[in-house]
């Protein structure tokens, strides 16, 4: 059994310095701790059954003397009614602390780097919150089991599908993490195969997703047209959007610093693509033109140019085609693009599905096709500016037909 010390005041214990264990006293085995690197905490040396044991008090100064000599005398009554106060308090801290709204905390902190953006983060905060935190939210991960699930995500499976959809996986991400950690057995409830299949619809069957509206091919000169007459940002950066077949943000968001003027190329980086990867897009002389047109603001890389030095909003593009009273929204111009690139040209659909920056769905096609086929993109998109900035009835031949 250690001897004693002589009991040290909080004045006294401030004082200690060096390296290695100081007996503060009163506590038989009780110690302040100090490393090399200076930092401070209580460690309680003692036996448990035949094993020496040093436990654990907390830091110094945050846990003060006195409450350092209350834990080490707990800790040593436990010992007496033969209680491991280190796994004891292992066990508490699993029952207390891992519940399913501390393992998607968890879950979110360790992957927020590696997603895009800030939003999406957020996005899985406020469904978790929103939806799994009032049902089960309290409760530790391996008491969570199929009913537990359903309780969260079936009352509104019919009614708001799409973001049930997603519910329902990161509510398995949060589950298999917690089982990787040992948190809860393996089997996972909220599993959509052989398990909530069963029990729910089909997404595909209730989740009746509309389209985005786009305006017809047929009418995109008009609108244009309609465009140019204004000077506004959020008009200029709708004009690059549809010459570029881009989303929304990633025009809004474009950057001097990614646009090669001599090149004619805009190389819009990973970080902003919705796939994770870098996409080029062939620049035709009206987009060019459209750029070089652009005021440009020291100290600002901002192409599109809104307020408080900032991109334009997100909500900016709609807001003005609103304005012009159509009914059609940015993303539509996509639709827009594809469906004049499919009724009046030959190109083949690949190149226009690279040209959206969309993944080949043929597998086998996509092993094979390695390069961007960025050349035969660029012919593709002159023709769509051309066919932008042609009245109908001034459409030739060539641009109906486009290149083989």
């Amino acid at each position: 059994m250690p001897k004693i010390a002589k009991p040290l005041g909080a004045l006294e214990v401030s004082r200690l310095s060096g390296a290695g264990l100081h007996a503060v006293g009163t506590i038989a085995g009780l110690y302040l701790a100090i490393n090399k690197n200076g930092a401070r905490s209580w460690i309680l040396r003692t036996k448990v059954g035949n094993r020496r044991t040093d436990i654990g008090l907390g830091s110094y100064p945050a846990i003060a003397l006195s409450v350092a000599r209350e834990r080490a005398l707990e800790a040593k009554e436990k010992i007496r009614q033969g209680i491991d106060p280190i796994a004891d308090k292992r066990a508490r801290r699993s029952v207390i602390e891992w519940t399913f709204d501390r393992c998607a905390a968890e879950y979110i902190a360790l992957h927020r780097a590696g997603w895009k953006n800030a939003k999406h983060a957020q996005q899985w905060e406020n469904t978790l919150a929103t939806y799994a935190s009032p049902e089960f939210g309290s409760k530790h991960v391996r008491e969570i089991g199929i009913s537990e699930v359903l309780s969260a995500i079936q009352p509104h499976w019919l009614t708001k599908n799409e973001t049930m959809v997603r519910l329902r996986n990161r509510i398995e991400l949060v589950l298999s993490w917690a089982a990787v950690k040992g948190f809860r057995a393996k089997e996972n409830p909220a599993a959509w195969r052989g398990n909530l299949d069963s029990v729910l619809p089909k997404p595909s069957k209730v989740n009746k997703r509309k389209a985005h509206k786009a305006l017809a091919y047929t009418d995109i000169n008009r609108f244009v047209s309609r465009l140019t007459l204004s000077d506004g940002m959020s008009a200029k950066c709708l004009h690059f959007l549809i010459l570029t077949a881009t989303r929304s943000n990633e025009a809004r968001g474009a950057q001097w610093s990614e646009i090669d003027m001599q090149g004619q190329t805009w190389t819009i980086p990973a970080e902003r693509m919705k796939a994770g990867i870098s996409h080029r897009i062939p620049l035709s002389a009206p987009a060019v033109a459209l750029l070089a047109s652009l005021p440009r603001f020291e100290g600002n890389d901002n192409v599109f140019q809104g307020r408080a030095n900032k991109p334009l909003s997100d909500m900016s593009l709609t807001l003005h085609m609103r304005r012009m009273e159509v009914d059609a929204v940015p993303h539509g111009f996509r639709s827009t693009f594809v469906d004049w690139a499919a009724e009046r040209t030959n190109y083949p659909p690949e190149l226009r599905e690279m040209a959206l920056a969309h993944k080949i769905a043929n597998q086998t096609q996509a092993a094979y096709q390695r390069g961007d086929m960025f050349e035969r993109r660029r012919a593709l998109m002159n023709d769509w500016a051309v066919f932008v900035h042609t009245p109908p009835a001034q459409v030739s031949v060539r641009q109906i037909r486009g290149a083989a």
